[in-house]
């Protein structure tokens, strides 16, 4: 059983207002704020905790206890996707089959959050907090009777994430109930909504345009558009009122009204991303090697490579999320059976075939482009031949095992040519090879530059390339690094040499201009080092200015580093693979075009809360706009803070950057909370590239830590990028 997303729910819901409304009575509400005790499953044990909702209506607590030391974790019902009875994930499936079926449920978030499984004592518990969530998902705001007091007010203000002061939300009850019965309806619902939502920075912007009457015309609007650098044809400014403008008397006579240019704004037509960019609309004919290609590192794990957990649901997640190079890092397994884990650490294993099941599956529901499997193999021939086997019976066609009918062999095929088709990078027999070679030739680079105690154990597992799998690398033909004169010798473009950070960064600070030439013609691999214990990412931008494809990050580490990956591959439909700028492939191309971009930061709008247990906690906000790109051209600036207004702050600062070479260029929106005795709290962010960043006047819709949206929390500004 599935119940799926509805209506998303908004922080926060006072607990005291739920007993006031009587919401409190319903039995499902009582145990949840009452708590159960509940069995976390992991793959290491099945962990007792007791879960309990907040006072604040959408909080949820897991508490446990070590000696006298509690340990507390919670989440939001605002960022569950749906709820799954029964063993439905692979977790419970593998881990949870000593818990009876209909006593387990699946909690499925959105971004980057692992599913949360749980097994509850009896059936009963297990029915009623699914039902609570499920009815959370579909909660509405308002009594059955369609008129609000204050305190069904107060609710919809902070399920729709309105934080605002109590006073003044009163005073504005007040002055909306004109009936004076204590209770809004209709049009005095509508009026207070209006007077709340208020935006008096759109106001003095759509007075601009409009004049003293009030409404903009077509022609109005017209000038706007082209104020704003966008087609500007009465035909468009027609479409944009058609589609945008609430009344239908001034829809009727062309003209948009104050809340319609709002919508307007708010709506995908005036995101700061340029719209045409989330659909693929780059040359994707050209030679693999001239795309940067979104790629994961350990992607089987779901958190450090320590003791972290292994899973194929990593795989998939990775693959939505539009990564087109998954690692598979393969070891000899029981029962003739090869496993992916991270070697002779404590994370869990998976076997090999399931992993190659989750790929044909998600491989191209995010994008139709190839994934390549980049294979780290520790097995024997034996399970190499079962490896080969696995992915030739569970890929069947989507499997590349022979090089394109016509296909030039000194030019690597395009990721048109190779749509819906997956590629496997690894180690390759030379043609006039016996079945003798050494275990160094199958071992990557990886393992080339860790610890020589971790060399002496790879060794012991290393054997013979097994012809089946050295048959199944056609394009990716993992090899030694020759250096950059061998390589720029003898190109061999179907040959790919791996990188670990610290090499790259050595290559690129010591032969930049010739690395580049390098990587303009092959295929290039960089990947984290190997003692980062806790799986942290290192700085792709570094790597991207010198024209590496493959950059590989740990998926399951948030942190800027993986917002710059999100955003390098954010344009193009975030198909994965984003076109490299001219002068990466042709040094004669011709030098970049300098900028200077300037960026007014106006408002805010309904920023999250931090602290959801504290139902006083406003932020104190403050953005920072953050430049990646080119040495030269790296910068950071953010404007002074506004204190206690998450809902509404006013900046109006402006933020100017000079830009040497701002096809590489990421620009990242950074808000935090603003603290004067320790470290400022991260609010939210959003980061894309400034080649897909549209100038005029932009909102920003804010994504958490993990990826997953804050809507409706946005920032409002203007832009512009002009030659110096």
């Amino acid at each position: 059983m599935i119940c799926g997303r509805r209506a998303r729910p908004r922080p926060e819901q006072s607990g005291g207002v739920l007993k006031k409304l009587g919401l409190s009575e319903d039995e499902d509400l009582q145990l949840m704020l009452q708590g159960s005790l509940l069995l976390k499953v992991t793959p290491r044990q099945a962990k007792e905790r007791r879960y309990r909702l907040q006072e604040d209506g959408v909080t949820v607590v897991s508490e446990r206890r070590f000696g006298r030391m509690a340990s507390k974790h919670s989440f939001s019902v605002a960022h569950i996707v749906s709820v799954h009875r029964g063993h439905h994930s692979e977790g419970l499936r593998r881990y949870g089959c000593a818990i009876p079926e209909w006593n387990c449920f699946t909690i499925a978030f959105e971004g980057g959050r692992r599913n949360l499984d749980l097994g509850a004592r009896d059936e009963d518990v297990a029915l009623r907090w699914r039902s609570w969530i499920h009815g959370m998902l579909q909660r509405a705001d308002k009594d059955k009777d369609n008129r609000m007091c204050f305190q069904e007010v107060q609710i919809m203000l902070r399920m729709a994430n309105i934080h605002m002061d109590n006073a003044y939300a009163h005073q504005l009850f007040k002055e909306c109930d004109h009936s004076g019965d204590g209770r809004l309806e209709d049009r005095e619902l509508e009026d207070f909504c209006r007077r709340l939502l208020r935006r008096p920075e759109l106001e003095e912007l759509f007075g601009h345009y409009s004049g003293e009457d009030c409404v903009l015309s077509a022609e109005e609007l017209r000038d706007f558009l082209q104020d704003q650098g966008e087609e500007g044809t009465l035909h468009q400014a027609c479409a944009i009122i058609c589609a945008h403008e609430l009344n239908e008397k001034a829809r009727q006579q062309g003209l948009m009204t104050l809340d319609g240019f709002t919508m307007y704004l708010l709506s995908a037509a005036g995101d700061i991303l340029n719209q045409e960019h989330t659909q693929v609309h780059q040359d994707m004919s050209q030679p693999l090697c001239h795309y940067f290609i979104s790629s994961s590192h350990n992607t089987y794990l779901t958190r450090n490579q320590i003791g972290g957990t292994s899973s194929t649901e990593a795989y998939a997640r990775a693959l939505m999320m539009g990564c087109r190079c998954v690692e598979l890092d393969c070891w000899e397994g029981p029962d003739g059976e090869p496993i992916v884990c991270h070697g002779h650490m404590f994370t869990s294993k998976i076997l090999f075939r399931d992993v190659i099941e989750a790929i044909r599956d998600y491989a191209f529901k995010r994008s139709p482009y190839p994934v390549i499997l980049s294979l780290e193999n520790h097995c024997g021939v034996q399970q190499q031949a079962t490896m080969a086997r696995h992915m030739k019976a569970i890929l069947g066609d989507m499997l590349l095992t022979q090089p394109l009918e016509g296909q030039d062999p000194s030019v690597l095929p395009s990721p048109e040519q190779l749509k819906g088709k997956v590629l496997v990078k690894g180690k390759k027999l030379p043609e006039l090879q016996s079945e003798t070679c050494s275990v160094t030739s199958i071992l990557d680079e990886e393992e080339e530059e860790e610890t020589e105690e971790e060399d002496r154990l790879q060794a012991k597992d290393g054997s013979h390339v097994a012809p089946e799998l050295s048959a199944m690398v056609v394009y990716c033909q993992a090899t030694p690094f020759p250096g950059l004169a061998q390589a720029l010798q003898q190109p061999r473009p179907y040959e790919m040499s791996s990188f670990s950070e610290r090499k790259a960064r050595k290559l690129i600070k010591e032969a930049g201009p010739t690395f580049v030439r390098y990587t303009s013609r092959q295929l290039s691999r960089v990947y984290p080092l190997g003692l980062k214990m806790t799986s942290s990412n290192y700085n792709p931008q570094e790597m991207w200015n010198a024209g590496c494809q493959l950059v590989a990050l740990n998926f399951q580490t948030p942190g800027y580093e993986m917002d710059l990956n999100t955003g390098r591959f954010l344009g193009n439909g975030g198909c994965g693979y984003v076109l490299k700028p001219q002068f990466l492939l042709n040094p004669h191309s011709g030098s970049p075009h300098p900028l200077v971009l300037r960026i007014r930061v106006i408002t805010a709008q309904q920023l999250p809360k931090l602290n959801r247990e504290k139902l006083s906690s406003i932020v104190d906000p403050f953005v920072r706009v953050e430049i990646y790109g080119v040495t030269a051209d790296c910068s950071k600036q953010q404007t002074a803070y506004r204190s206690n207004n998450g809902f509404n702050p006013r900046w109006e600062e402006t933020l100017t950057f000079q830009l040497r070479v701002p096809e590489l260029a990421l620009v990242r929106f950074v808000v935090e909370d603003h603290d004067s005795t320790s470290c400022n709290d991260f609010v939210g962010q959003f980061t894309l590239p400034l080649g897909s960043m549209r100038e005029g006047y932009r909102h920003i819709h804010l994504l958490s830590k993990d990826g997953a949206s804050l809507a409706p929390a946005t920032l409002f500004v203007h832009v512009t990028c002009k030659r110096p």
